[in-house]
């Protein structure tokens, strides 16, 4: 039962740096890492394909709301105080959607809001029909907004365990994009939908559209494991959320990288307000000039969509914000020379394609970094802090405008904030630095990892972060590592000396099974198949191990194809110990 597997030669420092760049294993031809494999993964189609239909149904129902309310009232201040009951009803309820999409299985839970959300809009659908009270339609309203604010953390925490860590940018760019282009497809169909028929059509169509995401996630084979974040009963909700923001602060990299999507987001809030004016004063399209402002930021977002993926691999990200914080704000400074509609058209496209670099990288840096169980509580935060950016840009825009004047304002936008983020840019050089060397320290662990059959399939990314939680353990001989019918926690990668193993099994007379020299690995039976250890391992010689959580170990194995080799390997360890066991564990369920 030795372990026979022949090693490689070190690979150099700069292979190694390549190897990162790239995302790739050492050795490999060029992976085929794509919007085309990302969409081979048939849980991510459904979910993205519940995401697009009802995201487009959501930004007609926007319209349509604003009209019916219009309508009924014939009041500013009405569909002013529709817009904001939905909007503050979102930022309150934000924090607290992601620490209900932590305790729940996340897949099942966004069903569960898709079901209600279509309860809610098919009930407003009525109450418009009906011509009822405003202030009832808007109580629907926000409550959809309620519900519907759960969904976004549970989606985002849901992507990494259906795509895995190769296709993260690629995922986080195409819902991007598809945000973008609903922003564009929505109210045009709300605009078509409303020339034949009143807002309740659209309202009934937005219902059908959360119908159809309902029943296309459920599909999904992909599930999560809902967290015990209540401490045995003690945390209440408000402790619970409080780990949220504890663990969104207290991570440099999150908060820095977080923290330019949160200031890009309060620039757009001021875009909000500020297209009005500036399509009025300065290009003379009137009100119809601040809706294609608007898109053209979506245009640019969906352009730039397609290369993410690529530019997520590069070695300094944290620059890569910065430039692309400079390309969202920049041109607004050229908007006080440019009267011509379409140059503004064309500046504010160039922009969309800035904030979604800034929005994607910080996206993809929290899903990368903040640990599972909490990752849906932190994005709870992360777009609860992202709404109240908007509202606070959209707020002080008029005051700004009121005090310096149009074109003042334009240069002030268009240069105070990159002067912000390039000032910032030393730190976020230490933290790109700091992780170089990190990558660096784990080196050595990851090119033992990579000689192991059973990690064949598994992504450069995958390694990293089993080589980041690997503890290495040195053991005396007689150190028994793994007991026989014991509970399985950890994977153990054995990379010097040498382990006997010996079990009893079905046959209840203990037996040796042969001892395993360097580089092999144990203890992945219990693991991936969810039983009590199936023999003993103890040390022969002195010993150094790979200790690995084995939490992780089965996350990283559920991503990846486990080979043919390992396959059989680890059927054939199971058949010597329980014959008449079958091994369960085979392909990931996402693809």
């Amino acid at each position: 039962m030795v372990t026979d597997v022949a090693t490689e030669k070190k690979p150099s420092v700069r292979r190694r740096i390549v190897a990162r760049l790239t995302g790739r294993r050492i050795g490999d031809a060029p992976p085929r890492v794509g919007y085309r494999s990302l969409f081979a993964i048939r849980d991510y189609r459904l979910l993205f394909s519940g995401l697009t239909i009802s995201m487009s149904g959501s930004w007609a129902y926007n319209v349509a709301l604003v009209v019916f309310v219009f309508n009924a009232t014939h009041s500013a201040a009405w569909v002013a105080a529709a817009s904001m009951t939905r909007f503050l009803s979102a930022l309150v309820a934000s924090p607290f959607g992601g620490l209900v999409a932590d305790r729940r299985e996340r897949v099942r839970h966004m069903v569960t809001l898709d079901s209600v959300a279509l309860v809610l809009q098919a009930t407003l659908a009525v109450v418009a029909a009906l011509n009822g009270p405003v202030v009832l339609a808007i109580a629907l309203a926000a409550l959809t907004s309620v519900t519907t604010s759960s969904y976004d953390p549970a989606a985002r925490a849901t992507t990494p365990a259906v795509v895995g860590e190769e296709h993260l940018a690629a995922a986080n760019s195409a819902q991007s994009a598809v945000e973008n282009l609903s922003i564009i497809v929505g109210p045009a169909i709300a605009g078509l939908l409303l020339l034949f028929s009143p807002p309740a059509v659209v309202f009934g169509v937005n219902a059908a559209t959360f119908g159809f995401s309902a029943l296309v996630v459920s599909r999904m084979r992909t599930r999560s494991r809902a967290s015990d974040i209540t401490e045995g009963g003690a945390a209440g909700p408000l402790k619970q959320m409080a780990a949220g923001f504890r663990a969104f602060v207290s991570s440099p990299p999150v908060t820095l990288l977080a923290g330019f999507s949160i200031l890009a987001s309060f620039v757009y809030g001021t875009d909000t307000v500020l297209f009005v004016v500036v399509s009025r004063d300065q290009l003379g399209t009137g009100s119809s000039g601040y809706g294609y402002l608007l898109a053209a930021l979506g245009v640019g977002g969906i352009l730039m969509a397609g290369f993410m993926n690529r530019i997520a691999a590069a070695r300094r990200l944290g620059a890569i914000i910065v430039i692309g914080m400079a390309v969202f704000c920049l041109p607004t400074a050229l908007l006080t020379i440019v009267h011509a509609a379409w140059i503004a058209f064309l500046l504010e496209a160039i922009r969309g394609a800035g904030t979604i670099i800034v929005d994607v990288l910080a996206i993809t840096a929290l899903q990368r970094l903040v640990h599972p169980d909490i990752v849906a509580r932190v994005f709870g935060v992360f777009f609860a802090l992202v709404l109240g950016a908007i509202s606070l840009g959209a707020l002080l825009m008029p005051i700004l405008l009121g005090s310096v004047g149009l074109n003042t304002t334009l240069l002030i936008m268009g240069f105070a904030i990159p002067a912000l983020t390039v000032a910032a840019y030393p730190w976020i050089r230490v933290l790109d630095t700091r992780a170089i060397r990190e990558l660096s320290a784990i080196e050595p662990r990851i090119a033992v990892l990579q000689t192991l059959d059973i990690f064949a399939g598994a992504t450069r990314a995958a390694l990293e972060s089993l080589a980041r939680s690997a503890a290495e353990e040195h053991v005396v001989p007689g150190t028994v590592l793994i007991q026989e019918g014991a509970e399985a926690d950890d994977f153990f990668v054995l990379i010097d000396g040498q382990v006997e193993v010996v079990a009893a099994g079905e046959a209840g007379v203990e037996q040796s099974l042969g001892v395993l020299a360097p580089p092999s690995y144990f203890g992945e039976i219990g693991l991936l198949e969810h039983r009590p250890r199936t023999a003993t391992v103890k040390a022969v010689t002195l010993c150094t191990v790979y200790r690995i959580n084995g939490a992780g170990f089965v996350e990283a194995m559920t991503v990846a194809n486990l080979s043919p080799t390992a396959l059989g390997r680890v059927q054939a360890r199971l058949a010597r110990t329980h014959p008449s066991a079958s091994l369960t564990f085979g392909q990931p369920t996402s693809e």
